[in-house]
Formats: C-alpha cells, structure tokens, sequence
C-alpha cells in the first residue's frame, strides 16, 4: 500500500506528514478494530463496552493513519536524538578548550578527590 493512498475508496487523500501509520500495521489496525468492535457487542456489559471504545480507537487510527500516541513516542525519542547531539558537540568543544589551554599553561590535571 502506497503511503498516500487512502484505505477507503474515495476518501480524501491526507497529507502524509500527518500519516504515521502506514501498510500493514494500518491494515491491523482496521482489521483489530472491527474484531473488537464485533466481540464487544456481542460480549455486552461495562467489558464489552471497554471492547467496543478500543476497538472503535483502534479502527480510527487505521482509517485515518495517523495515531497521536506513536506521534507522541516519536517526538520523545526526536528530543532525546537532539539532547545526545548537544551533549557531544559539547564534549567535543571541551576538548578543544582543553588542548588549546594545554600549550599555554602546560599539561592539565583534573582535581584529585
């Protein structure tokens, strides 16, 4: 399945940076989604019901494509890339202080404990 194809024939194609959910982990998500639907009708009662909204959740996300948890998690681990990145480029201009200090005052030590 192409990224912007739209899973329903003749539902309006999204944008694909709004897309995070795509070929088969989109399908599963249409395919769960009505299996629990189905079982939670058929079950009935409050864990029924439970059934039905997941369901219901997990048969939107497959339509539409997107999920706002996996966007979530992915922002997370984009903060967490970009945190990594600052502290080598910091560790990396701490060592060229260290070297360009090294000639002017000679060898550095660090403080013993």
């Amino acid at each position: 399945m192409r990224e912007n194809t739209p899973l329903i024939p003749g539902a309006p194609v999204q944008n694909s940076a709004e897309h995070n959910v795509h070929g088969w982990e989109r399908a599963g998500s249409v395919a769960t989604g009505v299996l629990m639907i189905g079982k939670g009708l058929r079950k009935g009662g409050l864990f029924g019901l439970i059934q039905v909204a997941i369901g219901g959740i997990a048969l939107a996300r497959g339509i539409s494509g997107h999920s706002s948890t996996k966007s979530l998690l992915e922002r997370g681990r984009q903060d967490l890339d970009q945190i990594r990145v600052k502290i080598q480029r910091s560790g990396a201009d701490l060592q060229g202080l260290k070297a360009s200090a090294e000639p002017a005052h000679g060898p550095l030590q660090s403080p013993k404990s």
